[in-house]
This record gives structure tokens, sequence and C-alpha cells, in this order.
């Protein structure tokens, strides 16, 4: 599956507005450029022709026209250089032209019509070229009497081309500075417009290892309803979990007196020789009794893992403490211990003696005269291992004491169960395996995943957001 990303998806359609933009800029920037040099040409010829005009004189001798002087501009003065002009005098007045023309002439465009304006037309010059010509026809009184003087000026408008390419390739290169330096500022600003939805991924993280119940963030006004809403929601799965913990509690102490009664009832009727039922009441009780303390250990280790903040937890200290417990208690197998004394797991106190608590009371039960516990820690996760020199496992019993009730003493009256060992592994994504010990008992496997150290230090096994609202 393709990801999607939201800051990819905004700097895309930034660049495309960008370059869309910027062509358009430029296109128009070529063509305003293009009229501007035409209006410079129009002055330009206009200024010509009015300089002729002002030059304008009889020959003394042939009575023809001619210019008092040439234009001033030298480009006149070469020949095909682009810059023409011609006077064409009716009644046999003559025709004058610029040195640039040599030998050829201009084929004005319309009737000369003598208004004094000057008229701009593009017209063919001498070399096949296109020029911008400037026409201006004006009354003219000499010695051969009135008559109608057409003043004629052409520019090649190929320096026009060459000048709006110019133009073009400099912009381009400015266009292309410009571009990149909008594409970065792009970047920045998308990057500062989307910070919120970062720092909210990262609340929103943090409440899944629980180390905050609630967002905290101010947002924009775009953003701020919907964490408003996820709070509601926080709020409401919170109140929930203590409503569920509350009936919990009352549930287990709603239970306990008349289980005490159904106990004491019990003893009554063996003292009485009723000793079948006592039997059966009293294992009726044990049943419920342990099916209720499983419950509320379950609770409390998915309770551990929502919304609240797991510790790290001493492996050596609560193996310590639970030896010296069961040393008290009477029991005389001799324990060894192997645990690095910095080792630790991301697994509640409570939690991990729990677990602990069952293994060590199943292995010193049934040891002979020695129970191991080692740990270790690689890579990837974190191996707990209990041993004992006692008779083992029977075939098919592991699955015995792993299912719902099942139990190692089927005869006793304390414990729990190894399947409550079970609940709170899985509620830790923790696996339990067992096998025969180099010892000759039991071997029971724990395997924690390890702690990412890159992660912040309070967080706990991984959890989907998806939890956050279960």
């Amino acid at each position: 599956m393709i990801q999607r990303s939201l800051r990819q998806r905004l700097f895309l359609i930034g660049l495309l507005t960008i370059a869309f933009a910027l062509l358009l800029a430029g296109a128009g920037l070529v063509l305003l450029f293009g009229h501007h040099v035409v209006r410079t040409l129009d002055d330009d010829l206009d200024a010509y022709v009015h300089q002729i005009v002002g030059r304008l004189e009889n020959d003394s001798v042939s009575g023809e026209l001619r210019l008092s002087k040439y234009a001033s501009d030298p480009r006149f003065e070469k020949p095909l250089s682009g810059y023409y002009w011609q006077v064409l005098g009716g009644d046999g007045y003559g025709t004058i032209r610029s040195k640039s023309l040599e030998d050829s002439v201009l084929t004005p465009h319309g009737e000369c019509i003598a208004d004094g304006l000057t008229h701009y037309w593009y017209i063919v010059g001498p070399a096949h070229e296109t020029l911008l010509s400037g026409q201006m026809c004006v009354k003219w009184r000499g010695s051969r009497g009135a008559t109608q003087v057409l003043i004629l000026v052409g520019i090649d408008i190929d320096s026009l081309s060459k000048a709006r390419d110019a133009f073009a390739r400099e912009m381009i290169f400015g266009l292309l500075i410009l571009a990149t330096v909008l594409a970065i500022a792009l970047w920045f600003q998308v990057d500062l417009g989307i910070a919120p939805l970062a720092q909210l991924r990262a609340e929103v993280g943090e409440i899944a290892r629980g180390e905050r119940t609630r967002l905290g963030m101010v947002a924009p006004k775009e953003i701020q309803p919907l964490i408003d809403e996820m709070n509601s929601l926080l709020d409401e799965r919170a109140a929930e979990t203590e409503r569920a913990r509350n009936h919990a509690a009352d549930l287990a102490h709603g239970l306990k007196t008349p289980l005490a009664a159904l106990v004491a009832d019990s003893r009554s009727l063996r003292e009485k020789g009723e000793a079948e039922i006592a039997g059966s009441l009293e294992r009726i009780a044990d049943v419920m009794q342990r099916t209720i303390a499983r419950e509320l250990v379950r609770a409390r280790a998915k309770d551990a893992l929502r919304g609240r903040r797991i510790p790290e937890t001493s492996v050596l200290e609560v193996v310590d403490t639970l030896v010296r417990t069961l040393t008290r208690t009477g029991t005389e197998v001799e324990f060894d211990l192997r645990v690095p004394p910095s080792l630790t797991v991301a697994v509640g106190r409570n939690d991990f003696m729990e677990v602990m608590g069952n293994l060590l009371e199943n292995a010193s039960r049934y040891a002979n005269a020695l129970v191991r516990v080692s740990a270790t820690k690689d890579e990837g996760s974190i191996q707990i291992v209990t041993e004992d020199d006692g008779a083992g496992l029977p075939d098919g019993a592991e699955e015995v004491v792993c299912r719902r009730g099942g139990r190692l003493d089927e005869t006793g009256s304390a414990g729990l169960g190894l399947a409550i060992v079970q609940d709170v592994l899985d509620a830790y994504g923790a696996t339990i395996g067992f096998s025969r010990s180099d010892l000759g008992g039991l071997r029971v496997s724990i395997s924690l995943p390890a702690r990412n150290e890159s992660s912040s230090a309070g967080s706990g096994p991984a959890l989907g957001i998806a939890s956050v609202f279960l």
C-alpha cells in the first residue's frame, strides 16, 4: 500500500502552483516587454520623422527636395543597416532617401493623407525583412507649387526580436532563482503548517504508552475541535475504567463474605460426618475463589497497560523478596539465583510478583532440593528461566497447567494456577514455555519484549492507538 504523506502532497501542490504562476508571469513579462519596445520604437520613429520634416527644404538650383543635413543617427548611413528613411515628393519634387537604402526604394503603406500625423505600419525592407515604419504626409509649397510629401522612416524589427529573446533568457534565469527560493520557503511553510499535527501525533503516542491521560496541546482552530473530541473520549474511557474497577472491587467484596460462609458451612458438615458434601462445597468455593482472583489479576494487568505509565521493575529485587518469603514459610529447598542486579523489566511490580510468585511456589513445591532462577537479556527480549530438580511434568501436562483453571496441584487448596501467569504475560505481550530442565525437573521460560532504548523513558509495551479508546 502506498503511504500518503500530507507534507508531500501540500508541497507538490505548492510547487505546481508556483510553476504555473511563474510561467504565466514570465509569458506576461515577455509580452509586456515586447509592447514596451514597440512603443519605444514608435517614439523613435516619430522623432525621426519630425526631424526629417524639420530639415526638409528646396534645392536652390534644381528646385527638388533635399535635407539641410542628414539624420543624426549614423545607422542611416550604413548600407542595409536596418535603419532607413525616404522622402517622396510629388509633382516633380523628386525622391530622396538614406544611404542605408542604396538603390532600393521603400513601398509605403496606403495613400498619402496630409494630416501631419505619424502613422505606423509594417512594410517590407530592401532585404525582404520586416520593417516597422512611421509615415507622415505633409503639404509642401516649393518653387514648383504646392504638393504633398510623404516622409517614411523604417526600422528592422529583428532588433526587437533579439532584445525580447535576450530579455527572456535573463528573465528565465531570474525566475529559476525565484522558484528555488519560493520552493524552500514553501517547504518551511508546509512544515510549520503541519507542526500541530506532529505534536498531536506525539501526544497521542504518549497516551498510548501511558505517559499522559489527556491531550494538553493548544492547537489552531481547525484542529482544536478534534482535540476536544479526543479528550472527551479519553475522559469517558477513564470514567468507564474507574466504574469497571469499582464494580470489580464491589463484586469481589460482595462475594467474599458468602464464600467465607460457604467454607464455614462445609467445615460444619465435615464435623457432622458429611464429608462428601463438605468436599464438594469446598471444591466449589475454591474454584470460585480462584476464578475471582484470576479475573482481578487480569483486570489489574490490563488497567496497568491502559493510560498509566509502567515503571521498570528490578528482577533480582522481586525474586529475592519472594525467595525470602518462601524460606520463612518453611520451604527447605535451596535457591540458586543467577540474575544480573541491573536487569529490569517493563512490567508492573505487583504483576511481576504475581507471575514469579506462582512460578517459584510451584517450583519449590515439586523440587527435591534445588530451584534455580536465571535471567538474561539479548537484543530483542529478556529471558527469565525457573528450573527445579523434581520429577517434572508428565506427558501432556503443559496443556493442563495453561488452560483455564488448570493447576499443577489438583489436591491442594492454595495457588491460582499457571493460567493466571499466562493471562498476565499475555497482557504484556510476553510468552511462556515448558520443557525438561538439565536439573531433571521442570524448566519454565518466560520471554518478555525488551524495552526499546530509543523510545521514551516511560514507554511501556507497544500498544495500538485503537487500544486507547477501547
